[in-house]
């Protein structure tokens, strides 16, 4: 039987701790079953190891990062003998280091949530952006804390959807309050059939077809790209993209939808090279494709034109 690990990440006093207790008395997650925490980073919110212990949560501090390695793990693992394990990860350590730990059988990673203190984001970002990145690039689920009147939550949105298409991010007031991000203000109309996009704009509307491909259903969209082709991709088909300064000039990638051509000209399939620039006029459809794991837009070409290169190769998300 696998036993399901799950690794709660942030910075010194984002809410990891607090998370972590609230999660442990929810009887719905608790459920008798029994639970080792390693606690990697002792914060503000102590915890009780008696009230813990009636829940069959047994503590371990691991206050060296060298010591939490696979040996460490599975003698953790025969030790306690958890049903499951949920990790309290020091903010300042290497989350992808742990990720590429080899986890003894039966464990096996679950989820990983990542903890944001909306207060101090910022100054994060600023300070130490490779760690922050590092902590929300893999996690399934993102909780921005401690949201008020001057949080610009959808700034910070724009810095992590890029970077982890799949995260759900949830926002939190300060007085844990679950709110929304707010209605995005975008720089081309919605609500139009035919959209032409400005080279500027196509972050902003690669962002928000992604979350919203339903509200794309059917319209035409016009707009300059970079050619990548592949053999992975389904015969007649390729992606139109731009790269993008995901949060850094380190972390830069090449992001677009997949397009099929249907024989669209007048520059045909077989001409199309890779990092050559066209104009593309396209239909949106929303279908499954494996790459997205799920639905999402799907494009299909009306219209493929020779472009010269822009001034501005990159695009970014603001």
């Amino acid at each position: 039987m696998e036993i399901p690990v799950y690794l709660v990440n942030g910075f010194l006093e984002s809410g990891k701790s607090t998370f972590v207790l609230e999660t442990m008395k929810d009887p719905e997650f608790t459920e008798s079953v029994r639970t080792l925490l390693l606690v990697c980073e002792e914060g503000e919110v102590e915890y009780d190891e008696a009230m813990l212990a009636k829940l069959k949560v047994d503590v371990v501090v691991v206050e060296d990062q060298d010591e939490f390695n696979e040996e460490f793990l599975k003698r953790c693992y025969e030790r306690y003998k958890p049903q499951r394990i949920m990790i309290e990860y020091n903010g300042m350590w290497d989350t992808e280091e742990f990720l590429e730990m080899e986890l003894p059988e039966p464990l096996e990673m679950a989820q990983i949530i990542t903890l944001i203190d909306a207060s101090t984001y910022q100054n994060y970002m600023n300070n130490f952006k490779s760690i922050m990145i590092s902590q929300f690039k893999y996690s399934d689920t993102v909780i921005v804390n401690r949201c008020d009147e001057s949080t610009d939550k959808l700034a910070i949105r724009r810095t992590i959807k890029p970077v982890n298409r799949k995260a759900e991010i949830v926002y939190e007031s300060v007085d844990g309050v679950t709110t929304d991000a707010g209605e995005e203000v975008l720089p081309f109309d919605i609500t139009a059939d035919h959209i032409d996009l400005c080279d500027e704009d196509y972050g902003l509307w690669y962002l928000h077809a992604m979350d919203n491909p339903k509200m794309y259903q059917g319209k035409t969209i016009t707009f300059r790209a970079m050619v990548y082709k592949t053999e992975r991709f389904p015969k007649g088909a390729f992606v139109p993209g731009r790269f993008a300064m995901t949060c850094c000039a380190d972390d830069i990638a090449f992001i677009g939808f997949l397009c099929k051509t249907d024989y669209a000209g007048p520059v045909a399939i077989d001409q199309l090279k890779n990092r050559m620039w066209i104009t593309l006029t396209a239909q949106v459809r929303v279908e499954y494709y494996k790459e997205y794991h799920g639905k999402g837009p799907v494009l299909y070409a009306k219209k493929i034109e020779m472009a010269e290169e822009p001034k501005e190769k990159l695009v970014y998300f603001n």
